[in-house]
């Protein structure tokens, strides 16, 4: 058994990967809830994390404080906020705990300060640890190098809680075109209003739809004269990304220090 520490316990994410951890990975637990992180002031401290996740009580309290939920724990997989990952995340190297990041809303300055913790610990970074979403990662990959003169947008939606846009999902899915079609972030246009002119050959679109309980919608376009192309994924359940976090942990633990992504946890390669 692996255990592992939930940071942001209280959140959608946190309480799926809990429930999964402690229900249906029960009949071969590879991997145990061992410690659970909430921020100051939430209403949830204290509170048993099985019991606010859906599953039986478990005897683990969410606290507040690092050291206590980090106690025991060989991984740490962390859906909070970003000034917390980034905070967590040297915490982790300090102690020698694997540490995942799913957090989204992350800048690239704090990515690169997560990143640094590489030569201590296993880190991962992703926005989305589902299969299906790193298999369209890897499909956009390949399809924007075969299709480099098409017309390209990327279109999101997702619940209406959500609070940031675009989607982690869908700035991976503009930094993977960006980087085989050799754009830059000047050729990116976040939606479009008023008398924008002739769509540039350069210019790659990101669209963010927001409303009713959207678990998680991503799909980019490829278009030219006489046709379309069109790669979706479309998740109904956060099991599917929660599934990816925890089988995440298990891979990561024992492994050498080194920056990872889903795509070494899921033997798909990245050329």
């Amino acid at each position: 058994m692996i255990p592992f520490a939930m940071i942001g316990a209280a959140g959608r994410m946190g309480k799926t990967i809990i429930r999964l951890a402690e229900t249906e990975l029960e009949a071969n637990k590879r991997v145990k809830l061992s410690g659970a992180l909430e921020s100051k002031g939430s209403s949830f401290l204290g509170r048993d994390a099985g019991e606010i996740s859906g599953s039986a009580a478990n005897g683990i309290q969410i606290v507040d404080d690092p050291e206590t939920a980090l106690a025991g724990a060989k991984a740490a997989i962390d859906f909070s906020h970003p000034e917390n990952t980034v905070r967590m995340a040297e915490l982790c190297a300090k102690k020698k705990i694997v540490f995942i990041a799913g957090t989204t809303g992350l800048t690239p300055d704090q990515k690169t300060e997560i990143l640094k913790n590489k030569n201590k610990i296993p880190v991962m970074i992703s926005p989305n640890m589902s299969l299906g979403v790193n298999l369209l990662f890897h499909l956009v990959s390949l399809a924007s190098a075969a299709l480099k003169d098409y017309d390209i947008e990327i279109v999101e939606a997702h619940h209406r809680h959500k609070k940031d846009a675009p989607s982690g999902t869908a700035v991976r899915l503009k930094e993977i075109l960006i980087n085989v079609l050799s754009r830059s972030e000047k050729d990116i246009r976040y939606g479009r209003q008023g008398i924008t002119g002739e769509r540039t050959g350069k210019e790659i679109g990101v669209h963010a739809l927001r409303g009713g309980d959207t678990v998680g919608d991503h799909t980019v376009f490829f278009m030219t004269e006489g046709e379309r192309l069109e790669l979706t994924h479309r998740a109904s359940s956060r099991d599917t990304f929660a599934a990816g976090a925890l089988r995440a942990a298990e891979f990561l633990t024992g492994r050498p220090p080194g920056e990872y992504s889903m795509f070494d946890v899921l033997n798909i390669r990245a050329d």
